[in-house]
């Protein structure tokens, strides 16, 4: 088996890191109203949230569509 090259392999896509956060019941159930309203998951609320967030405090960090 020595001297064998390894096949090549398809490149794996990169997976998002993925974070867990804890709500105040209060701050959690109005995320609940608001995702219900906008027909959205509390995760995409989040993700939008922390992107407007991270452009208020850093205009030249621009998200590249």
């Amino acid at each position: 088996m020595a001297g064998r090259k390894k096949a090549a392999t398809a490149e794996k896509p990169t997976k998002a890191p993925r974070q867990s956060v804890t709500f105040t019941p209060e701050i959690y159930a109005e995320l609940e109203k608001l995702s219900k309203a906008k027909k959205v998951s509390i995760a995409w609320l989040v993700r939008d949230a922390t992107e407007k967030y991270i452009a208020e405090q850093y205009p030249l960090f621009q998200r590249v569509p």
